[in-house]
Parts: structure tokens; sequence; C-alpha cells
């Protein structure tokens, strides 16, 4: 599947993905998008949290992965004697001005001192919830970096040097036995009014020491986690998102909802899923998602797509 690229800007290929920044500016300033209004219970009650000491994550595993999730869409993932960290995001906010709306909810379960030294770090797109800047520089400018198309120019201006872009389906060797290969993803990036969807967004597909593991990026539901699936099943784990889907009217070509991230751990052959999400981006309550992907796993006779708190893991 090759990147589309029209006039220097990345666009979704296929016919339903409409996202239109004069409606996210309408939201924002108040105006009502009729969002039905789900009948279960929720509160804004954030994540559970678990300290994850420097002990734990000290030395990466030979034989199998251990995954640690650091909150919203940042994980470490250590295996085959590798430290991978994906979507690092330490800071307060995940904007460029401290705005309370955005202001985090729960804290990462470690310093970022505490992380073991990294070998790769994974970036799916652009967004402030994605790529942090403060983070990236206190994790040092000669880290490696592997990112979707259109960003190494952005980071190379800010110092980072040590950058690999990877065009969706493209693998990445990385060390003997282990490649990384980006997924495609339907989604958009920006991080100003006048850069909007100048780089790329994806997935990562982390294979080595016998396992598949696949981090999904941010995504609506799209044809080409049926592609995912047949290029990759079984999945070992994924890392899935269920929260930021409200108001549909503007978040539907973008982001998943929690029954439609079921429907991503079928489609994608995963045998065993944990959900992501700690930063309040849109209008659901923050325990909505995980109380409707229970539902939605019971519904659906799944038992392997868990909830864990910031700070848990899982080994495979």
């Amino acid at each position: 599947m090759v990147c589309p690229l029209m006039n220097l800007h990345f666009f979704n290929p296929w016919p339903h993905a409409r996202h239109r920044f004069l409606d996210i500016v309408r939201w924002k300033l108040g105006k009502d998008m009729n969002e039905p209004v789900w009948d279960g219970v929720a509160s804004d009650d954030p994540a559970p949290w678990q300290a994850l000491s420097k002990e734990e994550i000290a030395t990466p595993p030979l034989q199998c992965w251990r995954v640690s999730w650091l909150g919203h869409a940042s994980f470490l993932v250590q295996g085959a004697g590798l430290n991978l960290l994906i979507d690092p995001v330490f800071s307060d906010h995940c904007a460029p001005l401290p705005l309370p709306s955005l202001k985090r909810l729960v804290n990462p379960p470690c310093d970022l001192t505490d992380l073991p030294e990294i070998d790769f770090i994974l970036q799916p797109h652009g967004h402030y919830d994605h790529l942090d800047l403060p983070t990236l520089r206190k994790l040092g400018k000669d880290t490696k970096i592997l990112i979707a198309d259109g960003h190494k120019g952005w980071l190379g201006r800010r110092g980072f040097h040590q950058v690999t872009e990877v065009p969706w389906f493209d693998t990445v060797d990385i060390a003997p036995g282990v490649k990384i290969t980006a997924t495609p993803a339907q989604h958009f990036t920006a991080r100003t009014p006048w850069d909007r969807n100048r780089g790329h967004w994806c997935g990562w597909m982390i294979e080595g020491a016998g396992k598949r593991l696949w981090h999904a990026g941010d995504s609506a539901w799209c044809p080409a986690f049926f592609e995912i699936g047949q290029r990759f099943s079984p999945i070992d784990l994924g890392m899935i998102p269920i929260g930021a889907y409200n108001p549909r009217a503007i978040m539907e070509s973008v982001h998943v909802t929690p029954e439609e991230a079921v429907e991503v751990f079928k489609a994608t052959g995963c045998k065993r899923a944990i959900a992501r999400g700690t930063f309040r981006l849109t209008d659901e309550p923050m325990s909505e998602p995980p109380v409707r992907l229970k539902e939605a796993c019971e519904k659906a006779r799944i038992s392997s797509f868990e909830v864990i708190p910031v700070g848990g893991g899982v080994t495979i």
C-alpha cells in the first residue's frame, strides 16, 4: 500500500474518511453536535494507577516480551534484549500551551529517568499527545527514532538526526531477528493550523523472539485492518485505543469507539490486547470507554481484550 500524498499533504485513501478542521473549531467553540447519549453509567474518574519500579524494567528479557503501559498511548516494550519506547509523553499537558482542558489526569507510573537506555523510539504521528518534544529532548537527541513519513525534516530542524521515516507496510530490521513494520491507520496529524497532514500517521508491528506485537496508533475503523490481519495474523498482543470518540460527527473518521475496537481486535487476528487512553481529549466521561469495552467484549465472547492500570503490564 502506497502512502497517499497530494500537493505535499497526506490523506486517507478511503472514501468515508472525511475530517474537517472547521468542524473541530465549531465543536471547541461550543457548537452542539447532537451527540446521542450512551445509556450506561460512567464518571470522570481517571484510570487506575500503580507504580512501576526502576528495578522491574531495568533489563529487557531475551526469550519473551514485557509490555508496560506508561499512560495514554505510551508503552515500554522490552524483549529480544531491546528496549523500545512507543509514543513517550511525560509532559503535564498534551498541547503547545498549558491548557487546563488538556492537562494530564493520571501521572506516569515512573519518572523518565527510571527508564532503561532506549534503543528505539516509535512515533506513529505528530499530534501533541503522541509526539512530545520536551520528552524527546530529555531522552536525548541521539536516540534512534522511527516515525511515519513527513516528520523527519521537522525533527531534524530541532536537532534530532537519528530519524528514519517508514512508509506503510515498509519494514526496518532493527536487530538480528527483530523487525518493525509501519501499518496503515485512518487518522490525521497537525501541530498548528497551517501544517495539517504534512506528516503521515501509522501503527507499528514488532516481530521478534517468535512473537508479534502491534501498536495500532490512532485510527478510525478502516478496511486496512483486514489487510493487517491477512499479513500478520495471529498477533500475540495488540495495543488498541478505545477512547476519544465523541462527538461522533467529528471523531468517527479518526478514532474508534470501544465497540469498533473489538472489531479491530477481530479483523487483525489479535490473540490478546490491552486498551489505552488517559488524557481526556473529547466529550465522553473518562470511565465510559472501559465500561463500553467490557460490554462489547462480553457480547462478542472475547475475554482476552484487557483493561490494565497505568503502570501495569503483560508478558508474552
